[in-house]
């Protein structure tokens, strides 16, 4: 069918549909979307008068431009048009529906729509995800280009090829793109948290059920309390002791603390023994402390290990840790004795033993220390991370200095661990 030029959804809408005599059918309500290779296809055209709704097949459509819509059929063999939630409808399922731009990693709102021909059928070709689409929608889109000329400021079109975009809206999976959705995984999980953020709150879930284990723990971390908190406490305790047993023992135990005290059971008692013990460490301690912002992994070699040895344990000991600044070293009573930056462990002769290299003037903290002073102890010393004693000197973890960064800045939910 011939659509001349590019045609905008908001072009076509309220327009007169016109009979083969070129008689007034109606006006075009909206238009009927079906799953199409490589694009979604119009699959008809739903026309309204002041009486009744009509449903034009496509094949029936005879002239398509923003000017003329005509059809070969006369008002004697129309068919009558029943509202279905079955249908998927261009301006009532798409039109000012969230969606998410996978290269932009944000969500968008779409404007309006781009059609285009393409093998004799009418094809969505791109959503207006910009403000030249929503000028056009208010019919004001050449007036609106001119006075912003005026002002010196351009009115770019912001198109969003269909390829490059993921619907959220259950209807919209109909249409079934030929991007995938595990796109969205390969997007930082600060971007994905932003985004699940961004849209309600079934549309966010459905977006983390679908991620991969590894990037759903990455993203929970990114994610505000209350959101993380309501994700995992409606998830199957299988599936959640999954993601909690991938993250760093710290922000699982941030996030269990939040939890209602049978559903945190019911994780912990499905992830790794060692692990579960790690959290429930830290689970003892009020979050806005050294011992509540600590991380109970690090790296603590004896004193008598040599570089060489120290370098060789690293590589393997490394893969398990999320975050390393320094190489603490321990007498066999666990106490702190001594640090040393991975540089110095670089720098130094293989030969050598830590206890010849390692930093005894140590800058510590307790674990019932405030969240206050462990920020202040760090920005003083110029520290990347502060390990945390007992009353015996005894190493019980590290504040990182990405943790109490993300303490110290105003939160827009201020969490409250409850202690086990």
């Amino acid at each position: 069918m011939p659509i001349f030029g590019e045609i905008f959804l908001s072009e076509i809408l309220k327009q007169s549909v016109l009979d083969l005599k070129g008689e007034e059918l109606g006006r075009l309500k909206d238009l009927i979307i079906v799953k199409g290779e490589p694009l979604p296809v119009v699959d008809s055209l739903i026309v309204s008068n002041r009486k009744q709704t009509y449903r034009l097949p496509w094949e029936s459509i005879s002239i398509f431009n923003r000017r003329i819509i005509a059809t070969t059929l006369t008002k004697d063999n129309l068919t009558e048009y029943v509202p279905s939630d079955e249908d998927l409808l261009a301006a009532r399922d798409i039109l000012d529906k969230q969606i998410v731009d996978a290269t932009g990693a944000k969500v968008v709102r779409v404007n309006d729509i781009k059609l285009e021909g393409y093998g004799g059928k009418a094809v969505l070709v791109a959503i207006d995800a910009g403000l030249r689409g929503i000028l056009r929608r208010l019919g004001i889109e050449k007036k609106g280009s001119e006075f912003l000329k005026l002002l010196k400021v351009p009115l770019p079109y912001n198109l969003i090829s269909w390829n490059y975009i993921q619907p959220l809206e259950p209807k919209l999976k109909t249409i079934a793109l030929t991007v995938p959705r595990d796109m969205v995984a390969k997007l930082h999980p600060a971007d994905i948290a932003e985004i699940i953020s961004s849209v309600s709150r079934d549309e966010g879930e459905s977006l983390f059920k679908d991620l991969d284990v590894k990037t759903a723990a990455e993203t929970l971390s990114e994610l505000e309390p209350d959101v993380q908190t309501r994700i995992i406490e409606e998830m199957d305790s299988d599936r959640a002791s999954v993601i909690i047993g991938e993250m760093p023992p710290d922000e699982a135990a941030d996030i269990l603390g939040d939890l209602p005290a049978e559903k945190m059971k019911e994780i912990l008692e499905r992830i790794n023994k060692e692990d579960a013990e790690d959290i429930q460490e830290l689970l003892e301690h009020e979050e806005d402390t050294a011992g509540g912002l600590m991380t109970n992994e690090f790296l603590a070699y004896p004193p008598d290990t040599t570089v060489k040895e120290a370098m060789e344990l690293f590589k393997k000991d490394a893969e398990e840790i999320e975050t390393i600044y320094y190489i603490y070293v321990i007498d066999d009573e666990e106490v702190l004795i001594g640090v040393l930056s991975l540089r110095e462990l670089l720098l130094a002769e293989p030969e050598k033993m830590l206890s010849d290299i390692m930093v005894t003037n140590i800058k510590t903290v307790c674990p019932e220390d405030d969240e206050s002073v462990v920020a202040a102890a760090i920005s003083k010393y110029n520290l990347v991370a502060i390990p945390v004693i007992d009353s015996e000197g005894v190493l019980l973890g590290i504040v990182t200095v990405d943790d109490i960064i993300d303490r110290i800045l105003p939160p827009k939910a201020k969490r409250k661990r409850k202690k086990v």
